[in-house]
């Protein structure tokens, strides 16, 4: 895998693919600050304001959607596709 971008612009929502894209793995780092964020029970107007670049006040319901579809997404990354356990692990 390639180095991936630390701050990428991010889709208005995830992949839902059964597998993990492209956009997967250049928003490893979105998904890991996403993850952090969640476990820090951060507000989500504020994560979605600094990793996700939506402003909620102007787009609340844009970032709001960004914010869930994305941390939807980086859960099942990491515990279904297997992001950031190595792909080769069992």
């Amino acid at each position: 895998m390639r180095k991936p971008p630390l701050d990428p612009d991010v889709a208005d929502a995830a992949p839902t693919d059964q597998a993990l894209t492209v956009y997967d793995e250049q928003h490893i780092v979105t998904y890991t600050r996403l993850l952090q964020a969640d476990s820090e029970g951060a507000d989500w107007r504020e994560v979605a304001r600094i990793v996700l670049h939506i402003d909620p006040e102007r787009e609340p319901d844009r970032a709001r959607n960004a914010y869930l579809s994305h941390l939807k997404r980086a859960k099942w990354a990491t515990e279904q596709g297997r992001f950031l356990r190595g792909a080769r692990s069992n």
